[in-house]
């Protein structure tokens, strides 16, 4: 697959990468398990396919994402070669503290789970959850920590993963990243972060957009899975996703792989990260990517109105 530099970082990644949430076994959020052997299965999948990118974090499934990871990696004696892993530091989740010990802390134990001496991406993950901001943005705080760590050698690129544009937007105005998450803010019914990729692109940051099926919906269907940005769905909610879905079906097209090159049509968008929880997927998900899109899909779609706002502002948020 064709791959994009992270800017000097000699790091360089495909067009698509697959995320792990869903291996750490979630089901407060994604409404199902995932065994460990299930969890192996798709690793495995990931690590033979032709996409040389994979992300996790530190949270997922309490350690669980990154320790299934770690012992793929383990059997297969290393990260496979030309192979970039990017995880996430994150806060501790019984307090809520996310200062520079922490984050030193979260790296340690994905070093540990992973089996790894360094990180070739690494990101600070979810600030607007931890219990104070400040922890994180102060002098010496959780963000220096981060960029200690690239200086060190333990990781080759640094990066923002959130939710919050609002919170997002003056964080990285105030640093020198080299890439971005965002999740669920550039999809087919919401461009929330359309302007905040104008400006990290412009900054010659990596912007890797991720949960482009809106929590899952435009990959299942809204009868199937009546869930948006991982709540339950509502006539409200529902009703972009299925303007979208008429579309689709009125030109015998299936939604998922619209919602997907939605995304990977973008010249901003140097990754799109699509979780996974089963080793057919990988495969679903490549052939996707490649699936003939009629010209006459995307010009209806561009008629069709869209949010801006946050997605998931009444969201209950659970890490489980």
């Amino acid at each position: 697959m064709k791959q994009v530099k992270i800017g000097d970082t000699g790091l360089a990644v495909t067009g698509l990468c697959f995320g792990t949430s869903g291996l750490g076994d979630m089901p407060d959020t994604y409404g199902y398990s995932v065994d460990e052997e299930r969890a192996y299965a798709t690793v495995r999948a990931i690590f033979d396919g032709p996409a040389n990118f994979l992300d996790s974090s530190n949270i997922y499934g309490m350690g669980r994402s990154e320790e299934r990871i770690g012992a793929v990696i383990r059997e297969r004696g290393g990260l496979p070669e030309g192979f970039v892993l990017s995880t996430k530091l994150d806060r501790d989740m019984e307090t809520g503290r996310f200062d520079a010990a922490r984050a030193r802390q979260s790296l340690e134990e994905s070093l540990t789970r992973l089996g790894l001496d360094s990180i070739p991406v690494l990101h600070l993950h979810d600030p607007e959850h931890a219990r104070d901001l400040s922890e994180i943005t102060a002098d010496g705080g959780a963000l220096d920590e981060l960029f200690r760590m690239r200086e060190e050698g333990l990781c080759q690129a640094v990066g923002l993963a959130m939710g919050r544009v609002d919170v997002m937007e003056p964080i990285l105005k105030a640093y020198p990243f080299d890439t971005l998450i965002s999740h669920n803010r550039y999809t087919l019914i919401n461009r929330a972060a359309s302007d905040m990729f104008d400006y990290a692109v412009g900054q010659g940051m990596a912007v890797f957009n991720a949960a482009p099926y809106a929590g899952g919906v435009f990959a299942k269907g809204s009868a199937a899975m009546p869930r948006v940005t991982y709540m339950e769905g509502t006539e409200e909610t529902l009703a972009p996703v299925k303007a979208v879905e008429a579309i689709c079906a009125e030109h015998g097209v299936a939604p998922g792989p619209v919602a997907l090159q939605f995304s990977m049509r973008d010249a901003r968008v140097s990754s799109t990260i699509i979780g996974v929880s089963k080793p057919e997927r990988v495969q679903q998900t490549l052939d996707w990517a490649a699936a003939e899109i009629p010209q006459a899909v995307w010009d209806a779609l561009a008629g069709l109105e869209y949010s801006s706002e946050d997605p998931e502002a009444s969201r209950v948020y659970r890490p489980g």
